[in-house]
This record gives C-alpha cells, sequence and structure tokens, in this order.
C-alpha cells in the first residue's frame, strides 16, 4: 500500500521554547487550534504518551487516539494515530521547531498516512483534511505565541453552577437533547443538528442576547453521558479569536445533580475595535462577554432545573 508525505512549514515570532509548550500540550488544542474541539492525555508522562483527540476534518467531528514521543530538549513532538479509523489505514508525523536565535523560529508539521484499500477518493478525502488543518494549525499556533504575555489579558475563564433536585439521567439528556431546545429554552430559537455517530454532535444554533439581538452560532458537541458535554464555537463573532465550553454533572448525593457550565474564551482586541459602538476599554469588553455568555447559561440552567424537578 503506497504511503503519501506532506510537510507543511511556518516562521512565528517567537523562540522556540514557547512554541514548544503550545505544541506539546494538548490540552491547550482546543483553545488554540481551531479543528480541534476535544483533547486528552489517555495516559504517560511528558516523554511518552497516549492521546485521545476529537477534531473537525471536511465538516465531520472525527475522533482518534495516537501515541506521542516527546523530546523537549529537540523541540520535537513525533505522533502516529494508535487506532486509525477508516478512511485512514495509517496517519504519523512530528512537529519539528527550529529556533534561529533572532526571536523567530521555523515549525515544520510533517504527516504521512495511506488511505483504506488505496481507494483513490479516500486518499483524496484524506489529503484535504490534512491540507486544511495543517494549514490552520500553524496559523493558529502563529497566534497563539504572537499573543505572549499579552493573552492573559484577553483569556477569560469562568464558570456558573445550579443544584438540581432530580434525577442525573434527566438532567444530562435535557443538555444533550438539542433538538427540543427551541420549545424549551427562550433565548434558543432554532436549531440544526447532525449526529452522524452517537455523541458527536454538529449544531448550529440561533440565539437571541439579553439587548435583543440574533446570532448564530457553530459548534462541535463531544457529549459523555451523564458525566460532560464538552463544546466547541466553530464560527466565532468578531470579538472572539476562540470558545470553547463544557457542561459537567455530578451527582454528590442520591436525587442531587450539580451542573456546572464553564466557558474559556480569548478576545479579539481587533474586532472589538471594529464594532459599531465597541467598549470603552479591554475590561468592558471582558465584563460584556463575560455577562453575555453567562446569562444564557444561567437562563438554561434554570429551565434544565424547571424541567427537570417538574418530573
Amino acid at each position: 500500500m503506497s504511503k503519501t508525505e506532506v510537510t507543511h512549514t511556518i516562521t512565528v515570532p517567537a523562540g522556540a521554547d514557547a512554541v514548544y509548550r503550545v505544541v506539546s500540550d494538548v490540552g491547550l488544542w482546543p483553545l488554540y487550534f481551531p479543528p480541534t474541539l476535544r483533547a486528552e492525555r489517555v495516559s504517560g508522562d511528558d516523554r511518552e504518551e497516549h492521546i485521545r483527540i476529537w477534531a473537525m476534518a471536511n465538516d465531520e467531528i472525527r475522533t482518534w487516539e495516537s501515541r506521542r514521543r516527546l523530546r523537549p530538549e529537540a523541540h520535537r513532538v513525533e505522533f502516529e494515530q494508535a487506532t486509525p479509523t477508516d478512511p485512514v489505514a495509517e496517519m504519523g508525523g512530528a512537529w519539528s521547531v527550529t529556533e534561529h536565535g533572532d526571536g523567530t523560529s521555523t515549525v515544520v508539521l510533517d504527516h504521512f498516512y495511506r488511505a483504506t484499500g488505496d481507494d483513490p477518493a479516500q486518499l483524496a478525502r484524506i489529503a484535504r483534511a490534512v491540507e486544511d488543518n495543517s494549514t490552520s494549525e500553524l496559523e493558529h499556533l502563529r497566534r497563539a505565541v504572537e499573543r505572549g504575555e499579552n493573552e492573559r489579558e484577553l483569556l477569560l475563564d469562568f464558570s456558573d453552577s445550579l443544584t438540581i433536585r432530580g434525577s442525573l439521567k434527566d438532567t444530562y439528556d435535557f443538555l444533550y437533547d438539542v433538538r427540543h431546545w427551541p420549545d424549551r429554552i427562550p433565548h434558543v430559537l432554532r436549531i440544526g443538528l447532525r449526529e452522524d455517530v452517537e455523541g458527536l454532535q454538529h449544531m448550529e444554533m440561533d440565539t437571541r442576547s439579553p439587548d435583543g439581538s440574533v446570532h448564530t452560532t457553530v459548534s462541535g458537541r463531544v457529549c459523555e453521558p451523564q458525566k460532560r458535554i464538552a463544546y466547541k464555537q466553530v464560527k466565532l463573532p468578531p470579538v472572539l479569536q476562540a470558545h470553547n465550553g463544557e457542561w459537567l454533572f455530578t451527582s454528590p448525593a442520591d436525587g442531587v445533580v450539580e451542573v456546572t457550565s464553564r466557558h474559556r474564551v480569548i478576545l479579539d482586541p481587533e474586532g472589538i475595535a471594529a464594532l459599531p459602538n465597541p467598549p470603552a476599554s479591554l475590561e468592558a469588553a471582558r465584563k460584556a462577554v463575560r455577562d453575555s455568555l453567562g446569562a444564557n447559561s444561567r437562563a438554561t440552567l434554570a429551565r434544565a432545573q424547571e424541567y427537570v424537578e417538574a418530573r
């Protein structure tokens, strides 16, 4: 079976250590790389690890597990999918970072892959996904390292929680069954949902903000029954560079459910400045985003509480 090899390269305005930090820590990837919905270390350490990734590829949500060898002294990370799924028969590669001494570094992202049965159509499909995702990842890696210390001012990480008296299953089902949201949640006007694989949802939603404006969001969701619904907004408003969230479910006692809505956001200063009536300061923009996202989440939690406790 033939193997395809492809290389993508970018030069970024940062030292190798700063670049390697982003490349090596997969927990950061959903925040920095648009295709990645969720990523986690399943096992291992900072030299050898087993990870799982959920990502968008050709407008589909796909998940896979990879083995990674981390070489911090060489600023290199080698990877290979542990459990390829159709149409991928084999996939691997490496991230390599070379520092130039002038405050810049070159990042090389190599891939090799094979298609199941050497099918030309599937090979073309893989090639499109690798091309699109590699280009996007390198560009957003550049943006991440460019932000540097300024990221502290642009990053928002906040949560709201609510205690519900009722069934853990009913509570999870309310937040999982988004098809019913327009009938159950006043600020949700429309839902478009595709779920080709159970628990992996591609969702388009129209919502009304507290100021009366209507916004369309597109998100990918990774649902773990009665534990977590992780999501990523893949169509962003101009004020945001990234928006990830999750619904977390715990049951501290029988008949009691604790639900937490968490958001992680990176603001876009240029997008904020381009608004017709921009906030007076970055702090005001932070507050406005926190208030808007938090209000919708709290409203959804309140409706979940009404629904579950009524049952």
